[in-house]
């Protein structure tokens, strides 16, 4: 019986080394101990933020605060994301997260009191002294807040408040990754195997469609035994997000979110309504399917197999590596080296073990190199994965390098862009360097499960939260059978009429952590449009379009999401970056289907 690895049975070269941020965790101690004296230090300009001196002190020492503030958290979480049983680092992350709330507490006086400054008063003070003028753009964001932005102490509260708040979120990840343990199932072979979140998309993906029912089966009866709690944290985590959409004096929590980049509720109804009036071209991509597969009934289990099931190709990690590092050649060699520098400095942590973070994700931290969590299985989905995460890590190494402290962070709007961007250049180059029909035809299949997982799904996603955020502020209850239904028609609506919707779709909700991030998941569909925009310009226009393309990495958020990808050629306030994007996934499918 095939079980999962611990912790220490992972080779180190395969995990990555944490200790680039910090050696030992005496240091961690240290700037834990600093950053509460600094808190001391900042507390002092309270009601002193009347001069351009004061403002420019307040703001250096409100940086160096968050600088190390989010050292101390990343540190402390990704530890914990190696094995969430590991009480150690359950404890430092605890203690970085009060240490975050305390940070936001002591600096919950600033925004309010440079708000309370008269604006062309404010504008006279940046202009008064050349050091204020690297501010200038944070500053007038601010002042776009300004009606949102409460009383001092108000403030105050609600900074404090937020442990309650993030406590939802926390016992919906303890649950999830650390106490939930799903039943064995019998693989290919026929031998009793754990089921994982790490294995069960390898699962789904098996030729052998009793695998993937067993899987299926077996996750979705383990989140049914847990609905209700699911049901709880998530309702929980919506009236979060209506409390401080409210109070902050927002129409909704959904305008609420996207006031951060700058996006109106428009271009999200946009995107949904773009969707819904393409929907005929993935019901297409369903018949398809139904029919390859030879199958009288299409069952959501049978989504993610491979059409062309007979090409079912395994990567070590080190070709998955070299793949990438060839399919990338288009964005030149300084990109290129970034990228070898990352896989042979340990920036990346390769395979699953027990009680490791699910998923994957990049992240980094100003004054550091980014870092990758993997849960490598082998297939061509995580070679793509590679490059994903990759794109993430490389667009933070830029805007960290290139930006002060204050613009470094870009937004999440763009940030897909980058990783997607990486995908679309290494499946032209699969395609391109394909020299069996078999495989064309089923790296195509994948371009058309990402235009499905990417587009599709991720609206699916956005259109259930929207649906839901709204019943909430009607007053509705949202309980697990009003989740489970509601879950279960936008399947129905999005999949069509040739597929059986199983009843263990409804609660596919509950496994889907980015619903704990609020209305992210649109950003994934609109991130990855404008990435095969970029991509078709990078392929078609070459190092000009490259050079471009860096500018945008090297942006951080000095400026709104939208204009920095109009810099780059792409308006996404209008359909047309969608409508392309699906006009793709049209167009191969009529080359995949002159091909069989």
């Amino acid at each position: 019986m095939e079980v999962l690895k611990d912790r220490s049975e992972i080779e180190d070269k395969y995990k990555w080394r944490l200790e680039d941020i910090y050696e030992n965790e005496n240091l961690w101690e240290e700037d834990y101990n600093k950053t509460k004296e600094l808190l001391k230090e900042i507390v002092k300009f309270k009601g002193k933020i009347n001069t351009s001196r004061n403002l420019l002190e307040v703001l250096k020492l409100n940086d160096q605060i968050g600088m190390t503030a989010s050292k101390i958290f990343a540190y402390a979480r990704m530890r914990r994301d190696e094995d969430n049983t590991n009480p150690k680092y359950q404890a430092l992350t605890d203690k970085a997260m009060r240490l975050n709330i305390e940070v936001m507490s002591a600096t919950s006086f600033i925004a309010p009191e440079i708000l309370s400054i008269d604006t062309q008063k404010l504008m006279e003070m940046i202009e008064g002294l050349e050091e204020l003028k690297i501010y200038k753009q944070y500053l007038e964001d601010l002042i776009r807040f300004k009606p949102h932005v409460l009383s001092s102490e108000e403030e105050k509260i609600l900074a404090e408040a937020e442990t309650l708040a993030e406590s939802v979120s926390n016992v919906y990840t303890m649950l999830n990754n650390a106490d939930m343990r799903f039943s064995t199932i019998k693989d290919e072979e026929g031998k009793e195997v754990e089921l994982t979140h790490g294995n069960f998309v390898r699962f789904m993906q098996s030729k052998d469609r009793n695998v993937r029912k067993a899987a299926f089966n077996a996750m979705y009866d383990t989140y049914k035994k847990f609905i209700n709690t699911f049901a709880s944290t998530m309702a929980g985590n919506v009236k979060k997000d209506i409390f401080y959409a409210k109070t902050r004096k927002y129409n909704s929590s959904l305008e609420a979110s996207l006031f951060e980049d700058n996006v109106s509720v428009e271009v999200y109804n946009n995107l949904i309504e773009t969707v819904h009036s393409r929907l005929d071209v993935l019901h297409r991509y369903v018949r398809l399917k139904k029919k390859l597969l030879g199958l009288d009934e299409l069952h959501m289990y049978d989504l993610y197999v491979p059409l062309i099931q007979e090409y079912d190709k395994k990567f070590t990690y080190e070709e998955a590596i070299n793949l990438v590092l060839e399919g990338l050649q288009p964005l030149g060699d300084e990109y290129i080296n970034l990228l070898r520098k990352g896989f042979n400095s340990r920036w990346v942590d390769v395979y699953e073990n027990r009680g490791k973070t699910s998923g994957a994700y990049s992240w980094g931290t100003y004054g550091t190199h980014p870092y990758v969590l993997l849960n490598y299985q082998g297939k061509l989905n995580d070679v793509f994965t590679i490059a994903h995460e990759m794109g993430h890590s490389l667009h933070t190494y830029y805007s960290n390098a290139t930006q002060p402290y204050v613009y470094a962070g870009y937004k999440i709007f763009v940030a897909e862009v980058a990783s997607t961007c990486n995908e679309a250049l290494l499946m032209d180059y699969l395609l391109k360097n394909s020299k069996d029909e078999k495989e064309r035809l089923y790296l195509l299949n994948h371009f058309f499960e990402e235009f499905r997982g990417t587009v599709y799904r991720q609206v699916m996603f956005a259109e259930f939260e929207k649906l839901i955020h709204e019943m909430a502020e009607r007053g509705e209850p949202l309980t697990a059978e009003v989740l489970n239904k509601k879950y279960y028609e936008l399947n129905k609506l999005y999949y069509g009429d040739d597929i059986v919707v199983d009843e263990g779709i409804s609660y596919e909700w509950a496994r889907i952590p980015h619903f704990y991030r609020n209305f992210y998941v649109y950003k994934y569909a609109t991130g990855f449009s404008a990435a095969i925009a970029i991509s078709q310009m990078i392929l078609n226009e070459g190092e000009k379009a490259v050079e471009r393309y860096k500018e945008f990495l090297k942006s951080g958020s000095s400026d709104y999401p939208l204009n920095l990808l109009k810099k780059a050629g792409v308006d996404l306030t209008t359909p047309k970056p969608v409508n392309d994007a699906l006009d793709v996934f049209e167009k191969l499918l009529d080359e995949f289907e002159k091909m069989l």
